[in-house]
């Protein structure tokens, strides 16, 4: 293909090429704001090896409504902003909090909240409790 075929094609298909490049705008500005945020991601597998062996912490961030459908055994449970709960987390502030939503997406935004109350080893659950599920790893509904 060359250059003249490849700038027909986006003058042909302008919606198409737009939409393109919006869609990668959005994944690198994605990534940049997770390296921006020091925030790492982890799986549902290494959550559970930093459960049993770092003793890690898990904030479930979600509704009321969807913590007492389930979720992860011992999660603590904190809606809304780390701000709201501060003095829940303080006593958990020399171990490694993971923190979780339903996919995974809202809970980033909490996670880079509490870096900059102060807390070191802050980590956010890739894809959320739809991912664990998805792991068939246990959940609680218990309150």
């Amino acid at each position: 293909m060359d250059f003249n075929q490849l700038t027909e094609f986006a003058g042909n298909h302008m919606l198409l090429v737009m939409a393109f490049f919006a869609i990668l705008a959005m994944l690198i500005g994605g990534e940049i704001q997770s390296r921006i945020s020091g925030v790492s991601a982890v799986a549902p597998g290494d959550a559970v090896r930093m459960i049993n062996h770092d003793n890690a912490i898990l904030v479930d961030m979600r509704d009321d409504k969807d913590y007492l459908e389930g979720h992860i055994v011992n999660a603590l449970h904190a809606p809304s902003s780390p701000d709201d709960h501060a003095s829940k987390l303080e006593k958990y502030r020399d171990k490694p909090i993971i923190v979780y939503c339903q996919r995974g997406q809202r809970s980033g935004p909490y996670c880079s909240k509490l870096k900059k109350q102060g807390f070191e080893s802050v980590f956010n659950l890739k894809g959320g409790l739809l991912a664990w599920q998805k792991e068939a790893l246990p959940l609680s509904k218990d309150k």
